[in-house]
């Protein structure tokens, strides 16, 4: 595997072919042609335009991610275009510029007829008018065609805080309503599949769901039923709505028609505090937002970036957080060999028996699920003793969109760094043939129960020390002469890099339990207690020094990173 950066000079993009057209009376130049859902050119789109200019056109069917349905009227727009006289050429005022026709009803000349935004596109010479006045009427009556079966429980729904349709009414909608008659009442609570509950009644019948699911997943599950009044969303007869992808519709609908089980009146959405993460479920490194609020972590949901997951995410990762919250959490410094079980007297312990270690005497099993900062620091004691280390590999079934079958977060990013050799594992046996001859006197295991990968109970017991640092119980941690208590990815930053060699960074939501500490933070103290090397004591500085001595990542930089990460050839 080559970990040298490359520079590529990549050819000049061609120049952006533009329609200059007048948004509410001013001029803009927009592109005339623009990606659609599937990255392909389509021409723009009024609602694109409008956007391009800064304006917001309201929408609940429309989503940038998926296939053009054009179904809610939300985005109706008044508009005109140049009048053209009989030679075909535009018709001018007196001033010189072009006559503009607003569209009309046929049937009443009088009256603007709107555009549905979100599907109509642009011509040279046209005007919009998104802010006009009978735009504002056109959306006052397609609120009030939408609000006349929609239930008023408002203070119980999941969306509420969320809810396009409550943003849009107060934003958009009259103040008072004119239906006096009975609503049309519909089910509740439809269990739609084992993580889907829908509301019929406050279903609007965007579509969202039923095109994600049909063109996103490939999975043509969902579809409307019955007629009129009586439409509802409904699962293929004698089925169940249940692929990897379910949640994703919950993040999409625009009301409070989809709620996930998981998160179903659990908390307020206006307490929940959010994060920018990453899911470290697998090797793809979907970017997330954590909802936390007093320390609890509450839900996942994906974090757009094009270059990864775009806005989507599995449920496998989205609901693979509850062991973050287990109440067998390991939080205290422990060990049989510890007189005190504080940090000062384990640093100082450690630090002393590594120092009296000879070369190729210790060896480290370091997780690849563990952060660069980190691998990149235990890197530094193995170089020290000239030590065998390893990473233990997790594979699992991917499928064709975003679960990849290596199940470990930071995979390439052990690799890159050298803590791992090129087929994961494979120096496992060598380090259980070193114990068991004796060679291997000190073992330093990092998130992993290596009891499950060949070094058994009985060889750990040979060993003179055990030194293991992780966040839940097992025989590794059980046998340990010192442990340390580390931290879930939500309780500290970090960087992982994914299969595709894009690096990323996470930051913290929570704060660690008991006496738990970022693993960064004391195998820093560990450095440099052991090899004398001091280092930086904030991740900003450590990445950037990493950055420097791992030539993969050579010229990137904490602040480099972003939101959205940096692609590093691997």
């Amino acid at each position: 595997m080559s970990t040298q950066a490359t520079t590529e000079t990549k050819p000049t993009p061609p120049p952006i072919e533009t329609v200059k057209i007048k948004v509410d009376g001013r001029e803009f130049d927009v592109p005339k042609m623009t990606p659609d859902w599937q990255g392909k050119l389509q021409p723009t789109t009024m609602l694109q335009a409008c956007q391009v200019a800064g304006i917001d056109v309201p929408h609940y069917c429309y989503h940038p991610k998926l296939p053009i349905a054009g179904n809610c009227r939300m985005c109706l727009v008044e508009f005109g275009t140049p009048a053209m006289g009989p030679d075909r050429k535009p018709v001018l005022n007196p001033d010189g510029t072009p006559k503009i026709i607003k569209s009309v009803l046929p049937y009443e000349p009088s009256s603007p007829r709107g555009a549905i935004a979100c599907a109509s596109p642009i011509s040279p010479g046209m005007e919009l008018y998104p802010s006009s006045e009978a735009t504002k009427q056109m959306r006052e009556g397609i609120l009030e065609s939408l609000l006349i079966n929609h239930p008023l429980d408002c203070p119980i729904c999941d969306q509420a805080g969320e809810c396009k349709l409550q943003e849009y009414s107060v934003d958009y909608g009259k103040s008072a309503s004119r239906f006096v008659e009975e609503k049309v009442h519909k089910p509740k609570q439809v269990d739609l599949g084992p993580r889907i509950m829908l509301d019929d009644e406050r279903c609007i019948l965007c579509t969202r769901c039923i095109r994600f699911t049909k063109d996103i997943v490939g999975d043509d599950k969902l579809g409307i039923v019955n007629r009129g009044s009586y439409n509802t969303i409904a699962s293929y007869p004698g089925t169940k709505f249940e692929n990897n992808y379910t949640l994703n519709t919950v993040d999409i609908c625009p009301v409070g028609a989809l709620t996930s089980k998981d998160f179903r009146f659990k908390m307020r959405v206006w307490f929940l505090k959010e994060t920018k993460s990453l899911c470290t479920s697998c090797g793809t490194g979907c970017n997330t937002i954590i909802g936390s609020r007093e320390n609890v972590m509450y839900r996942y949901e994906p974090r757009e970036n094009d270059a990864v997951n775009s806005t989507w995410m599995c449920d496998y990762g989205r609901l693979n957080y509850k062991w973050i919250n287990r109440e067998d959490r390991l939080t205290q410094v422990q060990g049989s060999k510890l007189k005190v079980q504080t940090w000062a007297n384990a640093i100082q312990y450690i630090s002393e028996i590594l120092l009296r270690a000879a070369a190729g005497s210790v060896a480290i099993v370091a997780s690849a699920r563990q952060t660069n900062e980190e691998l990149y620091l235990l890197k530094k004691l193995a170089a020290k003793f000239n030590a065998i280390t390893d990473s233990v590999p997790r594979v699992g079934e991917g499928d064709r969109l975003l679960l990849d079958p290596d199940r470990n977060p930071n995979s390439t990013g052990s690799r890159l760094i050298g803590i791992a050799p090129e087929k994961m594992g494979s120096s496992l046996p060598k380090i259980a043939d070193g114990i068991r001859g004796g060679s291997i006197k000190t073992l330093i295991v990092f998130g992993e129960d290596v009891t499950k990968h060949g070094i058994t109970a009985e060889l750990l017991s040979q060993l003179e020390h055990l030194i293991v640092s992780d966040i839940l119980p097992s025989a590794t941690t059980a046998a340990a002469h010192y442990f340390l208590p580390g931290c879930a990815h939500v309780e500290k930053r970090g960087s992982f890099v994914n299969v595709k060699g894009r690096v990323q960074r996470f930051m913290q939501a929570l704060q660690p339990k008991g006496d738990a500490r970022p693993e960064w933070e004391f195998l820093h103290e560990l450095v440099i207690n052991v090899t004398g090397q001091n280092g930086f004591v904030s991740i900003e500085g450590l990445f950037n020094e990493m950055a420097k001595e791992v030539p993969a990542f050579h010229g990137v930089t904490w602040a480099g990173l972003g939101d959205a990460g940096v692609t590093v050839q691997i």
